[in-house]
């Protein structure tokens, strides 16, 4: 509010001389009053926006900080999932190792117990096969080859023993297929090798020998009429 103003606010009311006066004193109060408010109001706003560049910088230490942080993390993470494939390799390797460690155990075993029962067929065999005796491969194809083909008389010859003996009275030869554990196709081997002998003519008895054998392979044996020696016994005649 300036001088001039406040004069003619005030002239009709107390003259002209009184109002000059007065309006002389109040017009350099009323123009410092509203200096004053200007400049505490600038002073106010530049605390403002320094408060507000101080909490900007702190912000901005905040995300670095974060990042950082988050960098460290992804490293890390990234550190754990090459041990993670490290070691999986390692036990990858260890379980094949010890799958092949477990197949050579077998196939030794399954070497073992074939040799140990050739050797011993004919005591192993004995409450089956009377008179028994282990056949030389000569003299399995002497008695098959006028009337089976070739590739029948190598399948014959794969099997693990064939034996000539007497069975249930009759002489027969008996044709055995070793595995410590006993399979399906241990089961279908001996009977198509059997049935090999029995087109040239020979009586045959098919026969799985091992050490353990399934209740369900049992009863599939005796479907297809194939005899069963386990771990030393001679098990029901096939049905």
């Amino acid at each position: 509010m300036n001088t001039y103003r406040i004069y003619e606010d005030l002239r009709s009311s107390l003259g002209d001389e009184a109002a000059k006066s007065l309006a002389h004193t109040l017009g350099p109060m009323f123009e410092e009053l509203g200096n004053t408010v200007t400049k505490a109001e600038f002073r106010s706003l530049d605390a403002t926006v320094v408060r507000l560049a101080e909490a900007q910088e702190r912000t901005e230490e905040t995300v670095a900080h974060l990042a950082a942080g988050q960098a460290d993390l992804t490293v890390a993470q990234a550190r754990t999932e090459a041990n993670l494939a490290a070691l999986t390799e390692v036990v990858r390797s260890l379980v094949v190792g010890g799958e092949r460690q477990a197949t050579r155990l077998d196939t030794v075993l399954g070497r073992t117990f074939e040799m140990q029962f050739r050797d011993r067929l004919t005591s192993y065999l004995g409450r089956l096969m009377r008179r028994g005796r282990l056949l030389r491969n000569d003299e399995v194809l002497d008695a098959v080859e006028q009337a089976v083909d070739a590739g029948e008389a190598d399948e014959l010859l794969r099997a693990d023993a064939i034996a000539a003996g007497v069975v249930d009275g009759v002489a027969s030869h008996v044709v055995a297929e070793v595995s410590v554990t006993c399979h399906a196709d241990d089961v279908d081997r001996a009977r198509r090798r059997a049935d090999i002998l029995r087109k040239a003519g020979l009586t045959a008895v098919a026969l799985v020998a091992c050490e353990v054998i399934s209740p369900e392979l049992l009863a599939y044996a005796r479907s297809r009429e194939v005899r069963v020696w386990c771990d030393g016994t001679m098990l029901d005649a096939a049905a």
